[in-house]
């Protein structure tokens, strides 16, 4: 199919413009050099909107639709530490509309700072009430309880629109990742594969049907962030399919296609493990690069893996997309804070943690 004809389609959906440019593709020339391939970054990190992130593209869809019923609240659930809450409520604000956010207890074992720094300081400064729900892994619950302080809003007067977190709503906000697409190949095509982090799973599988749609065929790498491989394939399956019916016909999404790592999840959603640690430290030591301990600290360190153990190889030319959640990194001050003493080069071997890197410039 062409881009003309993928983008009359999404013209035709409810749509609020949040995104004014598209994000730059740069070089990391540090990272290339100490895994061996050319490691390129789509800066989605840099959207705009309230520090941005993946949610702006995957919010405006939601909220299109929001508008297109009259809505005047939004609300949303997501973990203590979610991005997506956050940018619903900068989304909220700026157009006029109430948010209300129910935080779901995900992570265990978390400090005060968690609870009231990063992103959970944005949503109170962006005007969101904030509501609490006991469960981290109940999202058919959360969302019948958000259902439930919808009815109540109704009753007052207010006109609710709830953006669901079940997978088994409709994956609105993966249109936004199908639209990156459509950018990301008016920018470059020049990329041998493309890994990602699949949380909700819609900015993977957005981005997969949109990159099929187009014809490109490389591997799309998603790296779990909160549930196995297994379970998430059976989601970014179903995502697709739905986009089928949403958009319509023209991209084929199979089990092959689908090809998701859960090498460095242990032990969980939310959880700094040594890999992930490992990551961040070379990100921002090599490249200046900022990423965050729940999304894009654990893709990078599934990428990592993925070298150590062969699966992208030597020379390949990467395009890492980087989904932003920068705010975390404030509500983590906890884990985070031995990356702050000054160490060696040590931190990047075989003793540190895991196998050894392969070291050496890429071959393009």
């Amino acid at each position: 199919m062409t881009s003309a004809t993928l983008e009359a389609r999404l013209a035709a959906l409810p749509r609020v413009r949040f995104l004014p440019w598209a994000t730059p593709i740069e070089p990391q020339p540090g990272l290339s050099r100490l895994l061996g391939i050319d490691l390129l970054i789509k800066r989605d990190d840099l959207t705009g909107l309230a520090f941005g992130g993946n949610k702006v593209r995957q919010l405006e869809f939601y909220f299109g639709k929001a508008i297109a019923e009259g809505a005047d609240t939004a609300l949303i659930t997501g973990a203590v530490q979610s991005n997506y809450v956050r940018v619903a409520a900068a989304c909220a604000a700026r157009l006029g509309m109430h948010c209300h956010i129910q935080l779901e207890e995900r992570v265990s074992g978390v400090d005060q700072t968690y609870r009231s720094s990063g992103n959970v300081l944005l949503s109170r400064l962006l005007g969101a009430v904030l509501h609490s729900y006991p469960a981290g892994e109940d999202e058919e619950g959360a969302d019948r309880r958000l259902g439930e302080i919808a009815a109540e809003l109704e009753r007052e007067g207010r006109r609710p629109f709830v953006i669901p977190l079940g997978a088994g709503q409709p994956p609105t906000g993966a249109l936004g990742y199908v639209c990156c697409a459509l950018e990301l190949l008016g920018q470059a095509r020049d990329f041998d594969r493309v890994v990602i982090a699949s949380g909700s799973g819609h900015s993977h599988a957005g981005l997969l049907f949109g990159l099929r749609f187009l014809g490109w065929r490389g591997p799309v790498h998603g790296m779990c962030v909160r549930r196995g491989a297994a379970l998430q394939q059976e989601r970014i399956l179903r995502h697709c399919s739905q986009l089928s019916v949403i958009v319509g016909d023209g991209a084929t999404i199979g089990p092959e296609d689908v090809l998701l790592h859960d090498d460095v999840l242990s032990p969980g959603y939310g959880v700094v493990n040594p890999e992930v640690e490992r990551a961040i430290r070379a990100c921002a030591s090599l490249d200046g690069l900022l990423v965050d301990p729940v999304y894009t600290g654990r893709a990078m360190a599934g990428l990592m893996h993925c070298v150590a153990d062969g699966t992208i190889t030597s020379g390949d030319r990467v395009l890492f997309v980087h989904t932003g959640g920068l705010p975390a990194l404030f509500g983590y001050a906890r884990d985070l804070g031995p990356l702050l003493t000054p160490r060696d080069g040590a931190f990047l071997s075989a003793g540190r943690s895991g196998p050894p890197l392969p070291m050496g410039a890429a071959s393009r």
